[in-house]
C-alpha cells in the first residue's frame, strides 16, 4: 500500500542518551509555572492559495483578465496584481499565457477546461467566474490541479431576476413581434393579442438566489407561484408564499415556467421530450438560468405542435447561436443575448464581487464563494478561523516528529466539541495540508486537499467527542494522533503507540496543550525551542544568552515544572531560525536533557 514517505527532516535536536526525548521536553504536567511574554498581535492568516512568483519584475502575482469586467473591478485588482486585460483570446492563446498568471478571471464565454490547468505548470491558483454558473469551468481539473475557483453569485441576483420577469411580461404580451412588426411598416393589432399574468400558475424550476427573487415579483404581478427545488428548505419558500412541490406537479400545473438552475449533470435537457409532455397544452416557459438545461430540439417540436405556446430565452447551448438556429428564428420565441446580469448597477457589482474574491484569495483569505472548496458560510469562517490555523499548525507539528525513512498511511483526527452539527470539512483540509507539505514538494490547499491525501495513500479518519456544555465555544480541543511509525521522540508517542497532539484555541490564540502524555501549555506562534531540563535557577538566562548572543528576538518564553528542583519544561518563540550551532549550544547546557526546534 502507498504511504506518504517521510525524509529525514533538517530539524535539529540534541538528545544525551540517558534522557528523555524531546516529547519530554514537552513535559508533563506542571502545575507551577513562570511565564514570560510581550505582547505580539497575532498575525497569522488561515492560508488556502499562495500565489507563485510573478515575472513582473513589482513580483506582485500576475491576474489575466479574459472577458470585459467592470473599472471598478479592475481598479481593485490593479491595486494588488499586475492585470493583463486580454479578451477574445482562442483557446491555444489562452494557453499559452496561463503559465505566467496566478489568476484567471472570465465571464461565461471563455472555456477553462483540463488543458488549461495542464498549461499553467501549476502556476494557476485561482479561477474567478463574473457571475454565478461555473459550467464553463472543469471543476474536477481545477481541484486536481489545487486550483481555487470562486465565483459571484450575489452582485447579480436582482438583475436577473428583473430580466426574466422582464421576458415573462414581454413574451405574454407580444412585445418583440409587435416591434418588429411595426418597424416593418404593418399595423397588426389583432394578431398580438397576448394573455394576462394575474391568476396564473408560475412554475419556479430552482427556488436560490434568482428563484426566489423571481418568485417574489411575480407574487407582486399576482401570480400564483409554486416551485420545485430538492435543496430549497420548504420555510423559506412558505415565507414568501410559494409552495415547494415535485418536479412532476410543478410543469403540470404551471401555466408559465420559469428555469433557474445550474448546468449538471442532473439538470442538463431536463425540459425535453419526455417531460414537454407532461405539461400543460399553451404552457409558456422563460429561461435565463443555462440554455443547456433545455433540450433546444425538443423545445422546437413543443412549439410547432403547439404544446408550448411561447418560449422566452436569454441562454443557448451554443453562445452565440447559429444564425439559422430554429429556435432563434421561431415566431412565438422572444430571444436576447445573454443579458440576464447586464445592467450597468450588476456588472459594476460583479466586477467588485469577483474582484474581492480573487485578490482575498491571492492573499491566502479563506473564500466564501469557492466552488470547488467546502462550501462554508462566512459567519462560520470568521468563528472558525483561529481553530482552523491551530488544525494546520497541529498537522505540522505532528509530521516533525515522525522519523525520518518511516511512511505515514493512518491519521486520525479527534474534535472535541459540545456542537453535535460540526461542520469539520475545513479542519480536516487544513490538517491534510500541515501533514503533506513539510515533508514533499506538493502545494495543498483547501481545494485539493482530499485528493492529495487519497494520491499519496494517507487515510484521514475522523473522530468527534461530544462535550456537554455550552455551544458557544465551537471546539475544547483537536487530537491528531499519528499511527504505525517511528517517532524521534519517545514522549510523543502515547501509551497505545501513536505519535500524539493536542491544542485548543485560547484568547483567540493557538496553543499546544499535549504531547504524547504530557501537557502542556505553548502558544503556536512563530517557531519554538522547546527544552527539557532540570528546574535549577539561571536556566531562563542561559539559554536567553544564547539566543541574544546570535541576535534572534525572544517573542515569548514559559516554563512549566513538575515540582521544584524537578524536571521542567521551557518553551522559546523565536521570530527568526536560529542557527545550528546556536542549537547545539542550547542542546550542551548542563542541565538540559534535550532540545528540538520547530518551525510552525
Amino acid at each position: 500500500m502507498a504511504s506518504l514517505k517521510i525524509p529525514t527532516l533538517k530539524t535539529p535536536s540534541h538528545s544525551l542518551s540517558s534522557k528523555l526525548s524531546l516529547r519530554s521536553a514537552f513535559s508533563a504536567n506542571f502545575p507551577n509555572s513562570a511565564r514570560f511574554s510581550r505582547s505580539q498581535p497575532q498575525r497569522s492568516r488561515v492560508l488556502i492559495i499562495t500565489s507563485a512568483a510573478s515575472s513582473s519584475s513589482s513580483n506582485k502575482p500576475t491576474v489575466l483578465v479574459a472577458e470585459k469586467l467592470g473599472e471598478a473591478g479592475l481598479t481593485l485588482l490593479k491595486e494588488f496584481a499586475d492585470v493583463d486585460c486580454s479578451y477574445n483570446l482562442s483557446p491555444e492563446e489562452l494557453r499559452s499565457k496561463i503559465s505566467l498568471c496566478d489568476a484567471l478571471i472570465v465571464r461565461s464565454g471563455t472555456k477553462v477546461n483540463r488543458a488549461v490547468f495542464e498549461s499553467s505548470g501549476g502556476r494557476l491558483k485561482v479561477v474567478g467566474r463574473a457571475g454565478v454558473g461555473i459550467d464553463n469551468v472543469d471543476l474536477a481539473a481545477a481541484t486536481e490541479y489545487g486550483c481555487l475557483v470562486v465565483n459571484a453569485p450575489t452582485a447579480n441576483t436582482v438583475a436577473a431576476a428583473e430580466h426574466g420577469i422582464a421576458l415573462l411580461a414581454a413574451m405574454a404580451r407580444n412585445v418583440a413581434q409587435a416591434d418588429a412588426s411595426i418597424k416593418s411598416g404593418k399595423w397588426q393589432r389583432n394578431k398580438y393579442v397576448g394573455v394576462s399574468l394575474v391568476g396564473k400558475t408560475l412554475a419556479v424550476l430552482g427556488f436560490g438566489k434568482v428563484g426566489s427573487e423571481v418568485a417574489r415579483r411575480a407574487k407582486g404581478l399576482g401570480m400564483h407561484v409554486i416551485a420545485h427545488d430538492p435543496y430549497a428548505p420548504a420555510e423559506r419558500a412558505r415565507a414568501i408564499g410559494v409552495e415547494l412541490v415535485s418536479f412532476d406537479e410543478a410543469i403540470g400545473a404551471a401555466d408559465f415556467i420559469s428555469m433557474h438552475m445550474p448546468l449538471t449533470p442532473a439538470t442538463s435537457k431536463m425540459l425535453n421530450n419526455e417531460t414537454f409532455a407532461k405539461m400543460k397544452k399553451g404552457v409558456r416557459i422563460v429561461n435565463v438560468a443555462r440554455g443547456g438545461v433545455v433540450d433546444e430540439e425538443a423545445l422546437v417540436r413543443a412549439l410547432d405542435a403547439g404544446i408550448v405556446a411561447q418560449a422566452a430565452l436569454d441562454v443557448f447551448s451554443e453562445e452565440p447561436p447559429k444564425q439559422d438556429n430554429k429556435l432563434v428564428q421561431h415566431e412565438m420565441v422572444t430571444v436576447t443575448p445573454h443579458l440576464g446580469a447586464s445592467t450597468m448597477e450588476a456588472q459594476e457589482g460583479v466586477a467588485i464581487e469577483i474582484a474581492e474574491a480573487v485578490v482575498g484569495a491571492l492573499k491566502g483569505e479563506l473564500a466564501a464563494t469557492a466552488v470547488n472548496a467546502p462550501m462554508v458560510p462566512a459567519e462560520v469562517l470568521l468563528e472558525l478561523k483561529p481553530y482552523v490555523i491551530l488544525a494546520e499548525k497541529l498537522g505540522r507539528l505532528a509530521v516533525q516528529l515522525v522519523a525520518g525513512g518511516s511512511g505515514v498511511k493512518t491519521v486520525k483526527v479527534s474534535y472535541a466539541s459540545s456542537r453535535p452539527d460540526l461542520d469539520t470539512r475545513l479542519l480536516r483540509a487544513m490538517i491534510t495540508k500541515g501533514i503533506i507539505e513539510p515533508i514533499s514538494d506538493v502545494y495543498v490547499n483547501l481545494v485539493n486537499a482530499d485528493y492529495t491525501a487519497k494520491q499519496r495513500g494517507l487515510r484521514i479518519t475522523e473522530e468527534h467527542i461530544h462535550l456537554d456544555g455550552s455551544h458557544e465555544i465551537p471546539l475544547e480541543f483537536i487530537k491528531v494522533q499519528i499511527a504505525d511509525v517511528k517517532s524521534k521522540f519517545a514522549s510523543a508517542t502515547s501509551k497505545s503507540g501513536e505519535i500524539k497532539v493536542e491544542g485548543r484555541v485560547k484568547d483567540g490564540i493557538p496553543h499546544l496543550t499535549k504531547v504524547g502524555s504530557f501537557r502542556v501549555d505553548v502558544s503556536l506562534e512563530g517557531s519554538i525551542i522547546l527544552c527539557r531540563q532540570v528546574d535549577q535557577p539561571g536556566m531562563i538566562g542561559k539559554v536567553g544568552s544564547i539566543l541574544g548572543e546570535e541576535n534572534v528576538n525572544v517573542s515569548f518564553m514559559s516554563v512549566g515544572r513538575v515540582a521544584p528542583r524537578k524536571h521542567a519544561v521551557m518553551a522559546i518563540g523565536v521570530d527568526d531560525q536560529p542557527r545550528k550551532e546556536s542549537l547545539k549550544r542550547i542542546g550542551e547546557v548542563p542541565a538540559i536533557e534535550e532540545s528540538v526546534f520547530l518551525k510552525l
